[in-house]
């Protein structure tokens, strides 16, 4: 048993690394991720504040990785164009663009007031 849980972490940092190797999305949203974070500690934010972006960079990657699977499924089942298999592929990267602009007004309401006090305005 242990044997197979040491097993799944390998396949799930397989995925991850499948994801950020052939997703360009995937690294565009970890290329932002790493900026809020570099802004985050740059600007002192409060651990509420810290929670709330994890959440929202662990919100956006894993959408964008359940997009990545289901249009690999879709791709699988159903090869030819369909109707059906465009719109649950269409759906799933508009659930990733929700979550991304979701995630980018928190990251607006967290950052914007910090940034515009230092700016002085």
């Amino acid at each position: 048993m242990l044997k197979k849980r040491i097993a799944s972490f390998g396949y799930a940092f397989r995925g991850i690394a499948d994801l950020f190797g052939s997703e360009v999305n995937a690294r565009i949203h970890a290329v932002a991720a790493i900026l809020a974070l570099g802004l985050g500690w740059y600007l002192d934010i409060s651990r509420v504040e810290w929670g709330l972006i994890a959440l929202c960079i662990a919100a956006v990657l894993s959408a964008e990785a359940f997009n990545t699977s289901l249009e690999a499924l879709t791709d699988l089942v159903s090869p030819e164009r369909q109707e059906l298999a465009r719109k649950a592929k269409d759906t799933a990267a508009g659930a990733v663009l929700l979550v991304a602009m979701g995630a980018a007004t928190v990251g607006l309401l967290i950052f914007l007031p910090k940034l515009l006090r230092i700016w002085g305005l």
